[in-house]
């Protein structure tokens, strides 16, 4: 089972993916993943952890995948838990089609993205009919053998749309991501930054977006965070200014 395990906080985990956790006889457990989720494990499952953050060393994707059907032909319920949703940046296609490809019986449990969890925990409706006519989720972090996005367009797509844009994995490249967003978008672009969105680590910040850069580095802001950009964040009380030296608010 491909099961999602949210954007962290245990209370958001659907009632399918504690029973499927429940069930499960091997665990293969990506980084994002808390000990809290684990708690529904059976005291004799096996847990492995194959951690997948970007930017840091983790388990290659094909030993991954051959795991899984080692497992699974070894007649153990398997399951693959992913933080978010499988199939939104969290390389479940891929393991679908592998699986299948094996003849291995697979389901697929949704898991709350990171993106509407992060937008939900500073109380921003990402397509607020008002602001946006839609959403756009982007990673930030592009394939080694893949040439990267052009920011520039995606930009200017949801200036002329009206779109809200969810970036994900972009902490490494803010730099770049900021230079071409500018190119696009207005600089005084409402910017939400929320890291460790809805755990109690959480963060939050707003800036413009001609200082989203410079935000990032004097904030210590780390992965993951995720940018939301757009009208849907203008105004909102819950964000702290980076010029505020008040705690952060912890969610």
């Amino acid at each position: 089972m491909l099961v999602g395990a949210g954007p962290g906080d245990p209370e958001l985990l659907t009632l399918k993916a504690v029973k499927a956790i429940q069930q499960a006889n091997v665990i293969l457990v990506d980084d994002l993943v808390s000990e809290d989720i684990l708690r529904h494990a059976s005291p004799d499952a096996r847990v492995i952890y194959v951690g997948k953050r970007g930017g840091c060393a983790s388990t290659p994707q094909r030993l991954i995948l051959k795991m899984m059907v080692q497992q699974a032909r070894h007649g153990q319920t398997v399951v693959r838990l992913k933080g978010g949703d499988p199939f939104i940046f969290g390389r479940g296609g891929e393991e679908f089609a592998y699986l299948e490809a094996a003849g291995i019986p697979v389901t697929t449990v949704n898991g709350i993205t990171a993106g509407l969890a992060a937008a939900t925990s500073i109380n921003a409706s990402l397509t607020h009919r008002d602001m946006a006519h839609g959403v756009i989720f982007m990673t930030g972090h592009s394939k080694p053998d893949e040439q990267g996005v052009d920011w520039s367009q995606i930009a200017a797509t949801c200036h002329r749309s009206k779109l809200t844009l969810v970036i994900y994995m972009g902490v490494s490249n803010v730099g770049s991501i900021t230079t071409g967003l500018m190119l696009g978008l207005p600089a005084d672009t409402p910017v939400a930054v929320i890291q460790n969105a809805s755990l109690s680590t959480q963060r939050e910040v707003g800036c413009e977006l001609k200082d989203l850069a410079d935000t990032f580095l004097r904030e210590g802001l780390a992965s993951p965070a995720i940018m939301i950009i757009g009208n849907v964040t203008a105004g909102l009380k819950a964000l702290r200014q980076p010029e505020s030296h008040r705690p952060v608010r912890v969610a």
